[in-house]
């Protein structure tokens, strides 16, 4: 049993995602998340808004370079992941603490949305997490489309059977 609190916020992308790098090259992305609760005031019958939480975030790798490619300000997101404490000291002496998600899964909201998926397969020659090298002309990893079959999806489209 994991001895980390797992969390899944939904909410908007206060900014479009930060990536950076390690020293040791690994990249990094950082974002916040605003989730505002709604509930119905069944004696107005209106919508209230509640207090917004913001939850900053970080992902690893692969992930934070496909993050900051795939998502931006303003976006609904979904994400999954375990809460993370952090405690320090300011040079004037007072401690500070932080919350934050450290990210497992993250992807855009399709409720009100629509999205396009982009399979990538990476350079293994590279290495999945290689920073740039100089005299590299493009990124190590290219799109690699999902084929489906003609038809799918569509109901009676290429075949005689009803679709249930």
């Amino acid at each position: 049993m994991s001895t980390n609190t797992t969390l899944t916020i939904v909410g908007n992308l206060t900014a479009d995602p930060e990536l950076g790098f390690t020293t040791t090259g690994d990249a990094y992305a950082r974002f916040s998340i605003a989730s505002t609760p709604r509930r119905l005031d069944k004696t107005t019958g209106e919508w209230v808004d509640g207090d917004t939480l913001f939850l900053r975030a970080t992902c690893w790798r692969d992930q934070a370079s496909n993050i900051a490619e795939s998502l931006h300000k303003g976006q609904r997101v979904i994400a999954v992941g375990r809460l993370r404490q952090s405690t320090w000291t300011t040079e004037e002496g007072e401690k500070r603490t932080s919350i934050d998600l450290d990210v497992d899964e993250i992807g855009p909201s399709l409720r009100w949305a629509m999205a396009r998926v982009t399979r990538v397969t990476r350079d293994t020659a590279t290495g999945a997490n290689a920073a740039p090298r100089a005299g590299d002309s493009a990124p190590a990893w290219q799109p690699k489309p999902t084929p489906v079959p003609a038809g799918a999806g569509v109901p009676g489209f290429g075949d005689d059977q009803p679709p249930f």
